[in-house]
């Protein structure tokens, strides 16, 4: 009941204005059930979300494209696949940042891929019940990622704007995996599970993670013991439906 009560009171002081992003912090725009319903519109500009993290992932306003941080600087990948540099006074509605510092560095096995490196990782890590920044950095056979080009109002629900989504295929490059592994009691909040995009080392190719297959990489893991989510104050957000259970539209939206 105490860890219940802590993480509403996050909550609220993310809703008041008062907030704290410590080197182990997580801190979320919005929810992904929002994102799901078709709230594509946000308040947070990429200016603000910087000073919460140097690391993490999410989308623009209008849907417009995927979002890599990496190493304070942000990249957007639109939806021919093509990289671009946003103006940080563009804003999100979805994202989710971190100050990264790696716990943990464990090289991956030739040929790995998305369902394995599930596998591997669950079994390294020593609990199911906290957050985990992952990046993996390297060389892979291929990378199959999407990505979605902007939206017009009004905005279609994110199940149904997938169906025509661009998806790209990626052989032989070098390039880093950037994301999340979110427990599971986040259902409706963020992705239980893994989350992950992929920008390529010389910045020209990316998008949102379907599957991969290493070639020669290194998986860094940093653990993350605080979550705020910041609550939006738009009309858009604060009358929608939050109520459906999304969780199959949203595992479908992930694969």
């Amino acid at each position: 009941m105490r860890r219940l009560c802590m993480f509403f009171l996050a909550t609220i002081l993310s809703v008041t204005g008062v907030s704290y992003a410590g080197q182990d912090t997580l801190t979320q725009i919005s929810t992904i059930d929002a994102l799901m319903s078709g709230i594509y519109d946000g308040e947070t500009t990429l200016q603000a979300l910087k000073e919460k993290g140097d690391f993490g992932l999410g989308t623009f306003n209008t849907l417009d494209g995927e979002m890599v941080l990496l190493g304070g600087e942000f990249f957007r990948i639109n939806g021919k696949g093509a990289v671009e540099r946003p103006d940080l006074k563009t804003k999100t509605p979805f994202a989710a940042v971190t100050f990264f510092e790696a716990d943990r560095i464990v090289p991956l096995k030739k040929g790995l891929d998305f369902k394995a490196l599930v596998a591997a990782t669950d079994k390294m890590l020593p609990t199911a019940n906290m957050f985990y920044a992952i990046r993996i950095t390297g060389s892979f056979s291929v990378v199959k990622t999407r990505s979605v080009p902007a939206q017009q109002k009004p905005y279609r629900p994110l199940s149904e704007v997938v169906k025509t989504q661009p998806v790209f295929t990626l052989n032989n490059v070098r390039g880093e995996i950037v994301g999340f592994r979110c427990p599971p009691y986040v259902k409706g909040v963020n992705v239980p599970g893994y989350h992950l995009h992929f920008i390529t080392a010389d910045r020209s190719a990316g998008g949102h993670v379907l599957d991969f297959s290493v070639d020669t990489a290194v998986l860094e893991v940093d653990d993350t013991s605080e979550f705020t989510v910041v609550i939006p104050s738009d009309k858009a957000f604060l009358e929608a439906d939050l109520t459906p259970d999304r969780e199959k539209e949203l595992k479908a939206v992930e694969k």
